[in-house]
């Protein structure tokens, strides 16, 4: 009985934390979401900028170590 009690119990455990969390959980009003979606779309801008700025950078030196004649 031990061996199935140690299958099962942490079925059982999981089970009920899954349902304590579906609990606690609700749908957004719009003030949060709205909140969540401008501090997306900002840092998806900030990484695209990131991106861009570290491409300029490294155009200029690939082509000075390709160009120099290196090869």
């Amino acid at each position: 009985m031990d061996a199935i009690d140690s299958v099962f119990e942490p079925l059982r455990e999981f089970s009920k934390d899954s349902v304590r969390l579906v609990k606690r959980c609700h749908k957004p009003d719009r003030k949060e979401y709205f909140k969540v979606a401008v501090h997306t779309a900002i840092g998806i801008t900030v990484i695209g900028f990131v991106g861009f700025f570290v491409k300029l950078i490294f155009i200029p030196i690939n082509n000075i170590i390709i160009g120099s004649g290196w090869v």
